[in-house]
């Protein structure tokens, strides 16, 4: 997509995973104020209080479940160095991490690092959704199997587990000892009846064999601002701290006081950024409802569309070269998430406005043209 914009070509991308909202006006407040107060010296490397107390409360409040602030919060760079340091903590060399597939591409890099060894979980397509039952959890795991990584909303097929899912997980987690890394970061991006469920607050036991890893960057539009939190019992929480020391002593206070603001103040600007994404997703899914051959798989939550062209009976990532050739737009093919997501495309809607129209208008008409049928407009 570089090499075509660095030659003169115009190119729309439905690729990135950032929100293109401001940050909420009383959060940038909250962190000017608090420079001008001087909160800029070196930060409690833990987190600095009055966020790891926001930060329980938010739990207790959102999630149903109940940390202690002082011993079982632990603020991180964002949700990247959360996971991390969980694994850091949690894996030896040799160990099993079991990731769904397909799933976010970034996991594998941070298991490697941590001398793990990556086993994937085929996932696939059932009634519109990509789906991780229990048998196939149970199918996947080895005496060497120490932690699975569960992502929900799940990145990049938009699926949100239910309570019956989860407690179906949560079994075979249990019965084998496993320790769940749940990266909740778009927990608060949901649609119609779907809702987000922390498998922490499963059981006393999930609690306890649960590490939430979490940030602000989604929920409230704080992509740059690298903040985030983990929550899990006091010996894993204690571990991870000693990891932390060592890569990064933390955000900055005034970025900590900023979040601390976003996560007591007012809600209505993540109901509102929700609100937008919802309509997003309804022009993504009239964009492409006439093509042949082309399903969008409507998503429970998140902000990427995954996108059904199997019919089409190419290889994903032909299809995707195509787009960026042909008609300038960028999406990500599905296998590079995994084997599983072969046939199809993750198209993001995180950003709306005239880049999603136009990137929809070349997206139609470059699968149309793909099948055969009329394209809906002419190439760039």
């Amino acid at each position: 997509m570089r090499q075509l914009q660095a030659q003169g070509r115009d190119i729309v991308s439905l690729m990135r995973g950032e929100p293109d909202f401001a940050t909420p006006d009383h959060i940038a407040a909250a962190a000017q104020e608090a420079i001008r107060a001087g909160r800029t010296r070196y930060p409690d490397n833990r987190g600095e209080p009055a966020l790891r107390e926001a930060i329980a409360t938010k739990l207790r409040r959102d999630n149903g479940v109940v940390y202690d602030a002082g011993s079982e919060i632990l603020v991180t760079t964002g949700a990247t160095l959360g996971i991390q340091a969980a694994l850091l903590t949690l894996v030896n060399d040799g160990d099993e991490v079991l990731l769904p597939d397909p799933v976010y591409d970034a996991y594998a890099s941070p298991v490697g690092m941590a001398g793990g060894i990556v086993r994937s979980i085929p996932c696939p397509m059932r009634q519109g959704r990509f789906v991780l039952d229990a048998a196939a959890l149970e199918a996947a795991i080895t005496p060497r199997s120490r932690v699975l990584i569960l992502n929900t909303p799940w990145n990049p097929v938009g699926t949100v587990f239910s309570d019956a899912e989860l407690r179906a997980l949560a079994s075979v987690i249990e019965r084998h000892h496993l320790t769940l890394i749940s990266d909740e970061i778009y927990e608060a991006i949901t649609y119609g009846s779907a809702r987000h469920i922390s498998p922490a607050s499963l059981s006393p036991a999930m609690r306890e064999r649960t590490v939430v890893v979490n940030s602000l960057s989604k929920t409230y539009a704080m992509t740059g601002w690298r903040v985030g939190y983990c929550a899990a019992p006091s010996s894993v929480t204690q571990a991870m701290f000693l990891v932390v020391q060592q890569t990064s002593r933390g955000p900055a206070t005034f970025v900590q006081d900023a979040a601390a603001a976003a996560l007591a103040g007012s809600q209505d600007a993540v109901r509102l950024m929700r609100d937008e994404y919802a309509r997003r997703l309804d022009d993504v899914i009239r964009a492409l409802a006439s093509i042949p051959g082309v399903r969008v798989l409507s998503p429970e939550g998140g902000f990427f569309a995954m996108v059904d062209v199997r019919e089409l009976g190419l290889p994903s990532d032909q299809i995707r070269r195509r787009l960026l050739h042909e008609w300038g737009v960028a999406v990500v093919h599905g296998a590079a998430y995994g084997p599983s997501g072969e046939g199809t495309l993750r198209v993001s809607f995180g950003s709306g406005g005239v880049l999603l129209a136009e990137g929809l208008r070349r997206l139609a008409a470059g699968l149309a043209q793909l099948v055969g049928g009329p394209p809906s407009g002419g190439p760039t």
